[in-house]
């Protein structure tokens, strides 16, 4: 579960991830190059600053590449129905298959997803059950990657020292404040856009709703009792080990709950 590769055609799918990875790749060379290595050689910041961006730059695309081609939760034909389970699966009044509740049918992707929240065109997938712990780091290291991005944009010309040494004759010398300015309006953009996603997706988490589910008003805070956050998180994390909650580099092992919760009616 969750280990198959999904791939969506959708041309406006792959052109919103084409421009998020132009924006971290763009980000990924100018800003080392500009600001990081230059402000190194000439022993204003250490290398930690230089390997700390590396590592969200990394983190960034890891979950990113991995959210997108990840199975959201795709229902197989023909599911088996354990006995248990039946009366909490339902039938799809699009494709005609069952379904276990709180699953949804996907128009774009043409299919049903276990706990869908939304399909997202920015990672070309749609997010359920078993990538949404991927999409959350995403939004979390693209908050981290922006808002170090931004920092380094005013360091640069208001925090460290001027640089003695620069090549004019380089491209990326001679048209500096240019790229800076770009990196910085992309830096806010993206920060403002994907903090406001992030915030909406934790009062997800901490309710038990999907955004599906808040904009169809099907779920009542009356009948939906508050989870405890660790549990809750633990349950779209696949782990209660918090520290794993951060890392991208692992294959998710869901908890042993049933496709419905306990709380659900």
């Amino acid at each position: 579960m969750g280990r198959r590769i999904h791939f969506v055609v959708d041309p406006r799918g792959w052109c919103c991830m084409g421009l998020i990875i132009f924006v971290w790749l763009y980000n990924t060379i100018f800003i080392p190059k500009v600001i990081l290595f230059p402000h190194y050689e000439e022993g204003h910041i250490s290398v930690v600053a230089i390997l700390s961006y590396y590592f969200c730059s990394l983190f960034c695309i890891a979950s990113l590449l991995r959210a997108s081609v990840a199975d959201p939760g795709k229902l197989l034909e023909n599911p088996k129905i354990p006995i248990t389970e039946r009366e909490h699966w339902e039938l799809c009044n699009k494709c005609n298959m069952m379904r276990p509740k709180r699953s949804h049918h996907c128009s774009r992707c043409g299919h049903c997803v276990r706990r869908m929240d939304h399909h997202c065109p920015w990672i070309n997938n749609c997010v359920g059950e078993d990538n949404h712990w991927l999409f959350l780091q995403l939004c979390f290291y693209t908050q981290i990657l922006s808002s170090y991005t931004l920092i380094l944009d005013f360091c640069h010309y208001y925090y460290f020292l001027p640089l003695k040494k620069e090549n004019w004759d380089v491209f990326v010398f001679r048209h500096e404040l240019a790229l800076l300015r770009i990196s910085a309006f992309m830096g806010l953009i993206v920060l403002g856009g994907i903090s406001g996603l992030f915030y909406t997706q934790l009062m997800g988490i901490f309710t038990d709703t999907t955004s599906i589910e808040k904009m169809s008003n099907c779920c009542e805070d009356i009948s939906r009792p508050r989870k405890p956050w660790q549990q809750a998180f633990s349950e779209v994390f696949g782990t209660r080990w918090k520290i794993l909650w951060f890392i991208p580099f692992r294959q998710r092992q869901p908890l042993r709950i049933p496709y419905h919760f306990a709380n659900h009616v």
